[in-house]
């Protein structure tokens, strides 16, 4: 039998999207010879599946879902994962309500951390906004138990020795009617917990962290608990 081949996705990326495994893992699945394209046994990764193809993995019928894009507003106490071994309030309990496809929060964001955390089934744009390499751009605003000097901002932005490696803030500043206590400070770097350590390190704690900016996204007239749909400019923004 022919199946034509259509212009669209490549049959890894569609079963990655479907939520089958991740785009490296679905690759191993295809191979192993269970996936099906209109009836026909496909082992090539690349093959190209069209929307209305009939796609099976081990006879089972197997749809995309359709992307969706969420832009949160984290609260305190609130953690950022799918689940959680200990019943705490997650990201997708403030969504569950309206929105009945799969998604999952996108990069770390503490529990007691607040701000900016998008959620989404696209496991690609995933990839990149979480994936250190990538360098995604990150805009924090925290509140230190003490006034913050001038002379560890130029260490922060010089760079300190972690560790777990040397990093670095890409900009720091105060905030111009608030007292030093209050710092912000713009990244790239995908390190765990890397704000806090790099504070703590000098001999601050950090009371209060907010994420106010993240790959290109701002905070505006978005209160915190609340979330919202990404337009098409800023999903094609986050996306390039």
């Amino acid at each position: 039998m022919n199946i034509q081949k259509t212009q669209s996705d490549s049959l890894s990326k569609y079963l990655a999207q479907a939520g089958v495994a991740s785009r490296r893992k679905v690759v191993d699945v295809i191979k192993s010879k269970v996936v099906s394209v209109n009836g026909v046994i496909i082992e090539d990764p690349g093959f190209r599946v069209n929307l209305n193809d009939c796609v099976r993995v081990s006879n089972n019928i197997v749809r995309a879902e359709s992307k969706v894009y969420l832009l949160l507003n984290k609260p305190k106490n609130c953690i950022a994962t799918v689940s959680d071994d200990l019943g705490r309030k997650s990201v997708l309990d403030l969504i569950s309500t309206e929105v009945k496809q799969r998604v999952y929060p996108v990069g770390r964001l503490d529990r007691n951390a607040t701000g900016l955390l998008i959620l989404t089934n696209d496991g690609e744009l995933a990839l990149k906004l979480s994936h250190p390499r990538f360098e995604v751009e990150k805009v924090y605003h925290l509140l230190l138990d003490k006034a913050f000097t001038r002379n560890d901002m130029k260490k922060i932005i010089s760079g300190v020795q972690l560790e777990d490696g040397f990093i670095k803030v890409d900009e720091a500043n105060f905030f111009p009617d608030r007292p030093k206590k209050n710092v912000m400070v713009v990244l790239h770097s995908g390190k765990d917990h890397m704000v806090p350590r790099l504070f703590e390190h000098l001999g601050y704690g950090v009371e209060k962290i907010d994420r106010a900016g993240y790959s290109g996204l701002v905070k505006v007239r978005l209160k915190v608990g609340e979330w919202r749909h990404l337009t098409n400019a800023e999903v094609h923004l986050i996306k390039h």
